[in-house]
Formats: C-alpha cells, sequence, structure tokens
C-alpha cells in the first residue's frame, strides 16, 4: 500500500530489512550478501585508519554517495567568531552522522550521545562522549567539549527513518551562541543501520553492507545571535526555530514526539544502553 493511503502516519518501524522482500528480491539479497561483509568490513577500515586525508575519495570509491553543500564547506574560517568551539545541531538518521559530518568537513569533531554500545564505542574514528540524562552533569560535560573544540548534537536524541523530526531537546541552545543547524539524510537499498530492539553494535556494519548507500549533508547558515539565548529567546524557542529550519531544509514534518516515545512503543523501554560494570 503506498504512503499516502496509510490510515495513520508511519513514523516508526523496527527491522533491518528496507526492501518488500519479494521472492526475486530476496534471492539478490542472498547473493549480495558474501559480497556485502567483506565490503562493509573495508568501509569501516576506511573510515577508522584512513579517515579525513582520504577517507572521503576512498569512501567515495567504495560506493558510498556524500553529498554535501552549505554554508560551513565556502566559508570554514568564517564560522566562529569566539574561541569557543562550534556548535553543530544535527538531523539524526543513524549512527555514523557525526562521522561523515567530519569526514566531510575534513576537521576532527566530537560528539554526544545519550546510548552508545561498547563496540560502536570503540570503532568510532572520532571522540564520542555519552551523556548520563542528568540535565546539569550533561550540561558540564558538553560546556567543557566545546571549550576544546568544535561539538556535534543531534538533539533528537535517536534516529527516524521515515521523513519526520522528533522533538528538539533545548539543553544545546544553553550553552553556545555559535549554532550551526546541519540537515542530515540517507537512503540505503537493503539493509536499515539503525534498530530500537535488535543489537545495536551491528548498526554501522549492516548500514555499510547496502551496496550503494548515500549521505545528503545540507550545512544551513548559522543561527544569527539574534535568534539563541544571547540574544533574548529562551532555550526552547531556540530549539524550535532550529527544527523548523531543519524540517523545512529536509521536507520533513516536525512533531512532539520523543525518543522515550519512540522506544517505549518500538521496544518497550526508554532506550538506555546498560554499562556493564
Amino acid at each position: 500500500m503506498p504512503k499516502e493511503k496509510y490510515p495513520k502516519p508511519l513514523i516508526f518501524h523496527d527491522g533491518r530489512l528496507a526492501f518488500f522482500p519479494t521472492p526475486s528480491s530476496t534471492l539478490y539479497m542472498f547473493m549480495w550478501l558474501p559480497f556485502s561483509i567483506p565490503l562493509s568490513i573495508y568501509r569501516l577500515f576506511l573510515g577508522t585508519i584512513v579517515y579525513y586525508k582520504w577517507g572521503l575519495a576512498l569512501v567515495a570509491y567504495s560506493g558510498i554517495t556524500i553529498n554535501i553543500k552549505g554554508y560551513s564547506i565556502t566559508n570554514p574560517k568564517k564560522i566562529s567568531i569566539t574561541n569557543k568551539g562550534v556548535l553543530y545541531v544535527c538531523t539524526h538518521r543513524t549512527l555514523l552522522d557525526p562521522v561523515f559530518l567530519s569526514m566531510s568537513l575534513r576537521k576532527p569533531l566530537t560528539t554526544v550521545t545519550y546510548s552508545l554500545s561498547k563496540v560502536s564505542e570503540i570503532m568510532s574514528p572520532i571522540k564520542t562522549m555519552s551523556l548520563t540524562r542528568d540535565r546539569e552533569q550533561d550540561r558540564e560535560t558538553m560546556q567543557r567539549l566545546l571549550s576544546e573544540g568544535d561539538l556535534v548534537v543531534c538533539p533528537e536524541g535517536t534516529t527516524c527513518r521515515e521523513p519526520y523530526l522528533l522533538r528538539f531537546s533545548s539543553l544545546f541552545a544553553e550553552l553556545a551562541d555559535e549554532i550551526v543547524p546541519v540537515a542530515m539524510n540517507v537512503n540505503v537499498s537493503m539493509f536499515y543501520g539503525t534498530t530500537a530492539s535488535g543489537l545495536k553494535c551491528l548498526d554501522s556494519f549492516l548500514f555499510l553492507m547496502n551496496p550503494w548507500p548515500s549521505y545528503n549533508i545540507e550545512v544551513l547558515e548559522k543561527v544569527p545571535k539574534e535568534l539563541t539565548c544571547a540574544g533574548g529567546k529562551s532555550p526552547f524557542e531556540v530549539a524550535n526555530y532550529i527544527q523548523r529550519e531543519l524540517g523545512d531544509a529536509l521536507g520533513f514534518e516536525c512533531t512532539n514526539i520523543t525518543r522515550r516515545d519512540k522506544y517505549m512503543m518500538l521496544a518497550g523501554n526508554e532506550g538506555v544502553v546498560q554499562k556493564k560494570k
């Protein structure tokens, strides 16, 4: 059934297959598997070992399409006018969003996440810090990271596969006046690189198993000072403004649905990766 005929909008769904499993498409998937596994390992190697210098070109040769445009690409030295780092606020499509942004900008970035598997943390080529959900502690962590350099945040707190944006946490708006929104979207043909109830350690691996995955990155204009907290706006106004700007750039619908809502619907929990003591 076409999406426009659904009785209700489909915002969340789980599972790994990104195609309707007809006999022919399923056969094609099994024929592709022997090639996809070593290809995924090779792509992971490129991201973790080669990274900035030759990473973008070699990743493209491996079959990944990266389309990037926007303000920070043509004006890389004009974004920040303070000694603090730039805060990149991204839509969240896969775990690899900050990695592809860092690779595309050819500069080291740090990212924060609400929950991350140990395997993903080890494989990440950029510095990754976990948040605790304690607002004061998370604020201190992010302020410290911003004082050390540029920081990437995904204020939705979790990924969404469909053309919707979840509610943005307002915490990031309290921390920086140099805010650059980044609209990110991905396209896959065979496997989804996200899950709510499955093994999160396989997310990046499965995304990179797709024959021709693509990343579309648009770096928007820096948020004007008068529209930040420094200009008198509340954190909620700033977060909602950036959500609308990113939604317009992507053609996505903005919602008030939260990370907790998603995980309660799909997995019956709040989506926290428990750390082993």
